[in-house]
C-alpha cells in the first residue's frame, strides 16, 4: 500500500507519514524544505518540490504511476498574513491561496488517473476549522481552506464511481511552530499578550485544549484505511470541539 503525503517533512504531514510509515505503508513525501528532507528515514521516498508548481508536482507523480497509489494526503499549506482585509497585499494573497488551495488542487489533478486505472483509492484534504467558520485577520487562508472543502465534496461525487473517495480533515489549534507564529502575529493585531491569545484559543474549545499532529494524523490514517471504505465526502474536525473561532477574553 502506498501514501504520497505533501508537505510531509515537517509537522501535520511528517506525522501523517510516521503514522502511515508505522501502519507498514510504503510512505512517498514531498516538501520544499531541503534539510527537512534529508532528515527523514532513508526507508521514505522523498522529493523535494513546491505543492504549487506544476511542473515539480507532475513529475512526481510520473514516478508513482508504475507502483500506483492508494492514498494522497494532500496537506500542504501556508499561514498567510495576518492583517484586517485591507491591509493585506495582493501578492500575499496570491501566495497563500496558491499554496493551500492550488496545491490540493495539483495533488489530485494527478492523483486522480492513477487511482482510477487501480479502481480504487482515497484523499484527504487538509482544511481547517477556518474553513468552516469566519476567521477574522486571515481572510486569504480562510477563503483558500473553504475553498478546499468545495473541492474535495466535488471529486468526492466526480471519483466515487471510480471506487475513489475524498474526505477533508479540519484540524484546530495545532501545537507547534506554525501556530506559534500565528498567536504571535494574532497578538500583535489584536493588541492582547500572547499568552491571552493562547488561553482565548484553548477556551474557545470545549475540550479547553490546542490539538496534536498525532490527532490529525491518527484521523488521516483512519481515512485512508479500508475502515474507512463507505465514508466520502466529509468534513471530520479534529480541534477538540471548537465553539469560539475568534478568541477573545
Amino acid at each position: 500500500m502506498r501514501v504520497l503525503i505533501t508537505a510531509g517533512g515537517s509537522g501535520i504531514g511528517h506525522a501523517m507519514a510516521q503514522a502511515y510509515d508505522a501502519a507498514g505503508w510504503d510512505v512517498s513525501i514531498t516538501d520544499v524544505d531541503a534539510d527537512a528532507l534529508a532528515a527523514c528515514p532513508s526507508t521514505w521516498t522523498c522529493h523535494r518540490a513546491d505543492a504549487a508548481n506544476e511542473t515539480a508536482m507532475a513529475d512526481v507523480f510520473a514516478g508513482l504511476r508504475a507502483g500506483g497509489l492508494d492514498v494522497l494526503c494532500a496537506n500542504a499549506g501556508i499561514a498567510g498574513p495576518t492583517a484586517q482585509v485591507e491591509d493585506v497585499a495582493l501578492a500575499d494573497w496570491q501566495r497563500c491561496v496558491s499554496v493551500n488551495l492550488e496545491g490540493a488542487f495539483l495533488a489530485a489533478k494527478y492523483a486522480a488517473p492513477i487511482m482510477k486505472a487501480r479502481g480504487a483509492g482515497a484523499m484527504v484534504f487538509t482544511s481547517s476549522t477556518a474553513g468552516i467558520y469566519g476567521y477574522p485577520n486571515r481572510a486569504p487562508y480562510a477563503a483558500a481552506k473553504w475553498a478546499i472543502i468545495g473541492l474535495m465534496k466535488t471529486l468526492a461525487m466526480e471519483l466515487g464511481p471510480f471506487g475513489i473517495r475524498a474526505n477533508a480533515i479540519c484540524p484546530g489549534a495545532v501545537t507547534g511552530p506554525r501556530m506559534d507564529g500565528v498567536m504571535d502575529r494574532e497578538a500583535v493585531a489584536k493588541g492582547m499578550t500572547r499568552d491571552q491569545v493562547y488561553a482565548g484559543y484553548a477556551a474557545g474549545t470545549s475540550m479547553r485544549s490546542f490539538v496534536s499532529a498525532q490527532d490529525i494524523a491518527d484521523m488521516a490514517l483512519f481515512l485512508g484505511s479500508n475502515g474507512a471504505k463507505m465514508v466520502s465526502g466529509q468534513v471530520i474536525a479534529v480541534d477538540g470541539h471548537t465553539e469560539n473561532p475568534d478568541p477573545k477574553l
